[in-house]
């Protein structure tokens, strides 16, 4: 008996194109303005489109999932926030890799007739 391996890759979609204003965000993510305030100065999150003032911001559900995660990550690790970026960087360069050689593995597998 053969063991094959898979891999399942979930991604956070908005078919509706939702965004969320500063606020909405601190709501859901249980946090102070402050804090997605730096989170945006660090790149570690970024609003929808520039605006001039943070209240303003639009964010999007991808920039919630990244907040969510960042907030795991400050509170299990008590990373600062160069390391929360950092962290994110790399977790999201993993994400995409394995994304990548699940796709060449099915290829492969069609390739061989497996």
């Amino acid at each position: 008996m053969t063991k094959h391996n898979t891999t399942l890759t979930v991604e956070v979609l908005d078919n509706n194109g939702s965004t969320f204003t500063l606020r909405e965000v601190c709501e859901r993510g249980d946090c102070h303005a402050e804090f997605i305030i730096n989170l945006v100065d660090y790149g570690i999150i970024a609003p929808v489109e520039e605006a001039e003032e943070a209240l303003q911001w639009q964010f999007d559900v991808a920039a919630l999932s990244r907040l969510q995660k960042a907030m795991r990550l400050q509170r299990d690790l008590n990373l600062n926030l160069p390391g929360l970026a950092l962290s994110l960087d790399l977790l999201d360069e993993v994400n995409a890799m394995r994304r990548d050689m699940a796709r060449l593995e099915q290829r492969l597998r069609h390739l061989t007739g497996e």
